[in-house]
C-alpha cells in the first residue's frame, strides 16, 4: 500500500540483497582512482616550495561596501567550499553563491550541500525538484530534525507534508540565494527552529543591485527540461541607497521514467532601505505553485523481478483498471505484491505565499535592534489513486486525496551589544500556526466510460466518502541570551542557553470510522517544554593559521504534527483515540546532548578541517505495535536512545590562481540502545546502526577557473545503508560523478555577461538506489520504502545580463 506503517505488517518473501564482490570493489575502486586523482594533480600542480607563513600581525579588514559583506584576507577568489568557518566556535560552513552556481539551474540549493562532510542529500530526480523524495540527513539526524531558516525566518523541518513551513526549494529561487551556512551537531541557540536536534542551515537571500539591469536564464535538457528564469533590478533609486528586485521562474521536466511531469512557478522580490548608521530596513515576498507526479517506491522484490524502470501507469488508465481486478502485466506479476507495484498516478499541487519585514537598526555604536515579521500560507492538495477503496459505481479504484493547508505568523526580536571583550546577544521567538488537513475519497470512471486524467488538474469531484478532517493549532515561544567573551586576542569563549514552549493541539472536525477501520481519530493536546538547553563553545587560534574549537549543546524537538493514518511521521496524532490517550500522557519529546570538538587550518594555499563528535539522542518517538498481536494497537511510543559516535576530515588545496582540489571523507556509527517491545515480541535492535544513513562518505571536487572559463568535476561515495532497524536488508553503496563547464563571453557588445554553461548528471550512468525511508522504516523485510536515483542527465543554460 501506499502507507507503510513504522513495522512490518507481513512477511516479505525476499532475502536480504546481497553485494557480489565485483560491483562492491568497482565502487571502491572508482573511489580510489577519483580520490587519487585529485591527489596527484594537486601535488604536480603544488608550487615546490609552500609559502612561508608571515610572522606578522594579521592587518584589519577592509570596510565593506554598504550592504556588503566584508571579506575574509584569507578568503581565496576561487573555491569549492568555502572557509570552514574560521574563528567560530562551533563546526560552521559556508557555502556561496560560486558554489551554488555550479549546479544547474534551479536545482535545490540542499542538493549543493551534498558535498558537506556528514551530509547526504538524496532525491530521485536530478534536480531535487521531486520534493516527495527530498532527503537530506546530517551526521544520521534527517531533515525532520534539523533547522532550517531563510533570512532568519523559520522553514519548518523540511518533511514533505510540512505543517510548520516549507520547503527550501519553494520558498526562494535558487538563483536567488546568495549563500548557506550549515552548522554541523549544533545550530546557534538564536536560530528559529522546533527540530534543531543535529544541525541547522540558514539559507540567505541576495540583496537588490546598486545597479540598474537585470537576468535572463534559460536552460534546456533531458526529459524535456525547459526552465526560464528573469530578474529584474532597480538599480539605486535615489542618493540614499533605496532599491529592490523582482524575479520570475518556470520550470517544466517530465519525469525520467514512466509518464507525469513536474512544473513550477515562482516570484521573488525584495526591497531595501539603508538607514542611518549602517542600519536598514528590507522587506521580501515570495510566491510559488507546483504541480508534481510521483515516481514509484521500490522494494528489493521489485527491483530484482521488474527492474529498476518500474513506473506508475499514467496515463494508460486501462492498465491500472485491470490491475486493480487483478489482472497484471507478466513482469509485475511475477514480484512478491503485485498489486503494489504501481498505481494510476501519484501527485502533489502547493502553492505557498510567504512575506516578511526585517527592521536591523544600529541604536549606536555598541548596540543593535533586529527584529523580523512575517507570515506563511500554504494550500494544496496530493492524491494518490488507490485499488484499496472501491468506487461506489463499481470502479475499483478511487482517488485518495489529502489537502494539507498552513496558516502561521510570528515575530523575531534580538538585541546584540557590545561591549569590550563581550559581545551579549538575547532576544525571542514567537509564532502562531494552524495547520489543517482532510482526507476525502472520489469516484474514478468505470472502464469504457472515460478516463481519470489529469489529477493535478483541479481537486478531485465526485467525492463519496471524507475519513476525518481535522485543524491543528500550535503556539511556538523561544527565549535565548548569550555572552561571546574575548578572553585574549586568541581565545574566545561562547555561552548560553534558550528556553522553549511548544503548545499543539488538535480538533477533529468531521470523522467516519467506516472508512477508519472502526476506530476514532485522536484528538488532544500536547506541550513540549524545556526551560534551559544550554550550549558552550570556544575557539583557541594557538597559532598562526591553526585554530582549536569545541561545543556542548543540548537540545530539544517538539512534536510533529500529521493527520490520522499517515504513518510516515512518528506523530502521536497519526493513531486512534484509544492509543493516543493510553501513550500520550508518557511521551516526552526527543532530545540529545551533542559534543564536538575539531582543529581548522586556513591558509591561502590550504584549508583544512578535522573533527570529531558524539551525540547521545534520547526519548526517540517511533511507530510501533503493540497488544495481542491479533488486535495490535498502533501507536507512537518512546523506544529509547541513539548513541553516535563520528568524525570528518576536509582539505581543499588551491596550488595555482583559479585551481583548487577538495577532498572530504566522514564515518559515523549510529546505533541504538535498546530492543523494541511490540505485538509480535522483542525485535533486537539493540546495537544495530540506524537505517538510511551511510557509515561511510568521501567527496571529492576538482574546480578550475580560467579567464572566462569555470569547469569542475565532483565525485560523491556512499557506503551502503539498512533499510530496517534490524539491519536484515540494505541497498549497496556506490559512486557517483558529475561534470560541469561555463563559459563567460565577454567579447559582445550587444550582449552583456553573456554565459553558456553545461553539466552532466551522473556522468558514468550509473544504476543505484537514492532516496530510503521516505515511507518509513521496518524493523525487517524488504517494504517498499525506496526510490531509483536518475541515469545520465544533460543540461544546457545560456544566461545574458542587460
Amino acid at each position: 500500500m501506499k502507507t507503510l506503517l513504522a513495522f512490518p505488517s507481513h512477511d516479505v518473501a525476499f532475502s536480504p540483497l546481497t553485494l557480489s564482490n565485483r560491483r562492491k570493489w568497482k565502487n571502491i575502486l572508482q573511489c580510489v582512482v577519483f580520490s587519487s586523482a585529485l591527489t596527484s594533480i594537486s601535488a604536480w600542480a603544488a608550487p615546490a616550495t609552500p609559502p612561508r607563513a608571515s610572522t606578522s600581525k594579521p592587518q584589519p579588514a577592509t570596510k565593506a561596501r554598504r550592504g556588503e559583506a566584508v571579506r575574509s584576507p584569507l578568503a581565496p577568489r576561487a573555491e569549492t567550499i568555502s572557509v570552514y568557518g574560521q574563528g567560530s566556535t562551533r563546526q560552521m560552513t559556508s557555502v556561496t553563491s560560486s558554489m551554488l552556481r555550479e549546479t544547474v539551474p534551479g536545482t535545490s540549493p540542499m542538493k549543493a550541500l551534498n558535498r558537506l562532510p556528514g551530509v547526504m542529500y538524496q532525491s530521485a530526480d536530478p534536480f531535487g525538484a521531486y520534493e516527495y523524495s527530498s532527503s537530506l540527513f546530517m551526521r544520521g539526524f534527517s531533515q525532520a530534525q534539523l533547522g532550517f531558516t531563510l533570512d532568519d525566518v523559520p522553514l519548518g523541518d523540511q518533511q514533505f507534508n510540512n505543517y510548520n513551513g516549507l520547503s527550501i526549494t519553494r520558498a526562494i529561487s535558487t538563483d536567488n540565494v546568495s549563500g548557506v551556512d550549515v552548522s554541523q551537531g549544533a545550530g546557534a541557540i538564536d536560530v528559529a527552529s522546533t527540530s534543531n536536534l543535529g544541525g541547522a542551515m540558514q539559507f540567505h537571500s541576495r540583496d537588490p543591485s546598486h545597479k540598474r539591469g537585470g537576468n535572463v536564464e534559460q536552460t534546456f535538457g533531458s526529459n524535456s527540461t525547459f526552465r526560464t528564469f528573469v530578474r529584474l533590478d532597480s538599480g539605486d533609486l535615489n542618493h540614499t541607497g533605496t532599491r529592490f528586485y523582482i524575479s520570475y521562474a518556470r520550470t517544466s521536466l517530465n519525469l525520467w521514467k514512466g509518464g507525469g511531469y513536474n512544473y513550477s512557478d515562482q516570484v521573488n522580490a525584495k526591497f531595501v532601505q539603508p538607514l542611518a548608521r549602517g542600519s536598514s530596513f528590507k522587506a521580501f515576498f515570495n510566491w510559488s505553485s507546483i504541480q508534481q507526479f510521483d515516481y514509484q517506491d521500490m522494494s528489493l522484490n521489485y527491483l530484482h523481478t521488474v527492474g529498476s524502470h518500474l513506473a506508475n501507469y499514467y496515463p494508460d488508465y486501462g492498465a491500472a483498471y485491470q490491475a486493480a481486478l487483478g489482472n497484471f502485466r507478466p513482469d509485475i506479476a511475477r514480484s512478491s505484491d503485485p498489486l503494489d507495484a504501481a498505481y494510476y498516478a501519484g501527485t502533489a499541487n502547493r502553492q505557498d505565499f510567504l512575506g516578511g519585514m526585517t527592521l536591523n537598526e544600529n541604536l549606536n555604536d555598541h548596540l543593535n535592534w533586529k527584529t523580523t515579521l512575517y507570515g506563511h500560507g500554504d494550500s494544496g492538495y496530493s492524491t494518490w489513486t488507490t485499488p484499496y477503496t472501491p468506487s461506489p459505481n463499481g470502479s475499483p479504484l478511487s482517488v485518495r486525496t489529502q489537502n494539507p493547508g498552513i496558516l502561521r505568523g510570528g515575530v523575531l526580536s534580538a538585541l546584540t551589544h557590545h561591549y569590550g571583550a563581550n559581545t551579549f546577544n538575547t532576544g525571542v521567538w514567537y509564532e502562531y500556526g494552524q495547520f489543517t488537513e482532510g482526507r476525502y475519497f472520489s469516484e474514478t470512471p468505470l472502464l469504457g466510460q472515460g478516463t481519470l486524467g489529469n489529477p493535478t488538474d483541479h481537486f478531485p469531484t465526485g467525492i463519496f466518502a471524507n475519513p476525518w478532517n481535522e485543524k491543528f493549532q500550535t503556539s511556538t515561544f523561544q527565549f535565548h541570551i548569550q555572552d561571546t567573551y574575548q578572553i585574549t586576542p586568541h581565545l574566545k569563549i561562547n555561552a548560553g542557553f534558550r528556553s522553549m514552549v511548544v503548545q499543539s493541539g488538535n480538533q477533529v472536525l468531521n470523522q467516519d470510522s467506516s472508512y477508519n477501520g472502526g476506530n476514532r481519530v485522536a484528538q488532544g493536546r500536547l506541550t513540549a517544554s524545556n526551560a534551559f538547553l544550554p550550549q558552550v563553545s570556544a575557539n583557541w587560534r594557538f597559532l598562526p593559521h591553526n585554530e582549536l574549537f569545541f561545543d556542548v549543546s543540548h537540545n530539544m524537538r517538539a512534536f510533529p504534527e500529521d493527520g490520522y493514518g499517515t504513518n510516515v511521521a512518528a506523530t502521536p496524532w497519526t493513531t486512534n483515540q484509544k492509543a493516543f490517550d493510553a501513550t500520550a500522557r508518557n511521551l516526552k519529546p526527543e532530545t540529545d546532548w551533542v559534543y564536538e570538538g575539531g582543529y581548522r587550518y586556513t591558509t591561502p594555499l590550504v584549508t583544512g578541517l578535522l573533527s570529531a563528535y558524539r551525540m547521545n539522542f534520547s526519548n526517540r518517538l517511533q511507530l510501533v505495535s503493540t497488544g495481542p498481536i491479533v488486535n495490535p494497537v498502533t501507536a507512537v511510543q518512546n523506544v529509547g536512545g541513539v548513541t553516535t559516535n563520528g568524525v570528518e576530515g576536509s582539505v581543499t588545496i588551491r596550488p595555482l590562481e583559479g585551481l583548487s582540489f577538495y577532498n572530504s571523507i566522514s564515518y559515523a556509527h549510529s546505533t541504538y540502545d535498546q530492543d523494541v517491545q511490540t505485538s509480535g515480541g522483542l525485535e533486537p535492535t539493540k546495537g544495530k546502526l540506524i537505517p538510511n544513513y551511510p557509515a561511510l562518505m568521501y567527496k571529492g571536487v576538482i574546480a578550475y577557473e580560467w579567464r572566462n572559463l569555470n569547469v569542475h568535476l565532483d565525485g560523491n561515495y556512499l557506503s551502503h545503508r539498512y533499510l530496517t532497524y534490524t539491519n536484515d536488508t540494505k541497498v549497496p553503496g556506490y559512486f557517483i560523478a558529475n561534470f560541469g563547464a561555463r563559459y563567460r563571453f565577454t567579447k559582445i557588445p550587444a550582449l552583456k555577461n553573456l554565459t553558456a554553461s553545461f553539466n552532466i548528471y551522473n556522468l558514468f550512468n550509473k544504476t543505484y538506489v537514492a532516496t530510503t525511508g521516505e515511507l518509513g522504516n521496518s524493523f525487517s523485510g524488504s517494504p517498499q520504502t525506496f526510490m531509483m536515483g536518475a541515469p545520465r542527465q544533460f543540461f544546457g543554460t545560456v544566461s545574458v545580463d542587460f
